[in-house]
């Protein structure tokens, strides 16, 4: 899976105003940015995936700069070896971009440009809305294996600066070209972790190692984090993470790995993606507490209860496209 990770380090996987302007005389007026228009004309088009390129000024900009920091050396100001345990927040070494690529910045990799538009939400993991703090804490609980931040906390706040920074002047509602992850194909068939086990050590053991630790930047330093991040054992994600679910994990690499060329077949990355869920990592406690609303609970969600008769062992694996065309069914 190579650079991926390069940009740090595999958790976690998060709304802003455009009124149309009332009708008067556009003489000396500013006209309305493109986000606004298509938005005023009811089209809600996604909007073109762009990143600010100054540097963020004003009142905000130290703030966004110590968010940029904080997403980028997660485990150096809030990982488990801070030498103020009030502030260990984070249970491992990896960062948030390790997931979010280039701290956020990356289209088709979790990013965040627009995320702020889309906040608050409804969330079918809560079965209710959910404001940005909070899921950013499902992504230091999970992704992290760590802990909640205080949602009134300075490093919370940076990190909220830091994204309404990059989603600066994008409607609220508004969608983004690239944002999230873009969709895959289903697989008739069972993801093979045997098959994926040939793919991880053809194209991922390289860089995350064959034993799934990754790399870190410093053995002596883990806290100075991954160069490529660890995907399974005590230091990865743990079982209530996006990536843990197969769907999730498959499209985040068939988009992103290896790194700089993506070229992943479909099959190859469901079965990567099932290799590397199949292996050991931290336990989430209280799972059967999400997605209360059992028919809102994703079919790759590899842990009770179901409200269907399908195994865990088919949860986890497959065949989701014949799992989901028997729910379209009814059956």
């Amino acid at each position: 899976m190579s650079n991926v990770w390069k940009q740090a380090g595999v958790f976690l996987v998060l709304a802003l105003l455009g009124c149309a302007p009332q009708k008067e005389s556009t003489e000396n007026k500013t006209s309305p940015s493109p986000q606004a228009s298509v938005l005023a004309s009811g089209e809600n088009k996604p909007l073109p995936w762009k990143v600010p390129t100054e540097q963020p000024v004003g009142a905000d900009a130290e703030s966004v700069k110590r968010g940029e920091s904080l997403i980028s050396q997660t485990a150096l100001y809030l990982g488990p070896d801070v030498a103020d345990p009030a502030q260990r927040f984070s249970g491992s070494h990896l960062a948030c971009k390790s997931c979010h690529l280039n701290a956020g910045k990356q289209a088709n990799a979790l990013g965040f440009v627009g995320i702020t538009a889309r906040y608050p939400r409804y969330r079918g993991r809560e079965n209710r809305e959910v404001g940005l703090a909070e899921r950013v804490n499902g992504c230091f609980e999970r992704s992290l294996n760590g802990k909640a931040l205080p949602e009134k906390s300075q490093q919370m706040q940076d990190i909220l600066a830091y994204m309404k920074w990059l989603s600066q002047d994008i409607p609220q509602g508004a969608k983004m070209q690239g944002q999230g992850l873009p969709n895959i194909d289903l697989l008739d068939r069972a993801a093979d972790p045997n098959k994926g086990k040939t793919v991880y050590t053809a194209k991922c053991a390289v860089c995350h190692q064959p034993t799934g630790a990754g790399m870190l930047m410093d053995a002596k330093k883990p806290a100075m984090g991954y160069v490529y991040p660890a995907l399974w054992g005590k230091d990865s994600y743990n079982t209530g993470a996006g990536m843990h679910r197969v769907i999730t994990a498959a499209k985040y690499i068939k988009a992103n790995m290896p790194f700089g060329s993506p070229n992943l077949s479909a099959e190859e990355a469901f079965d990567v993606a099932a290799y590397i869920n199949s292996q050991t990592r931290p336990v989430k406690s209280h799972l059967e507490q999400d997605f209360p609303d059992r028919s809102k609970k994703p079919v790759d969600a590899a842990f009770p209860p179901w409200s269907d008769t399908f195994s865990a062992q088919q949860h986890k694996y497959g065949p989701f496209k014949v799992m989901l065309n028997g729910k379209e069914q009814g059956s």
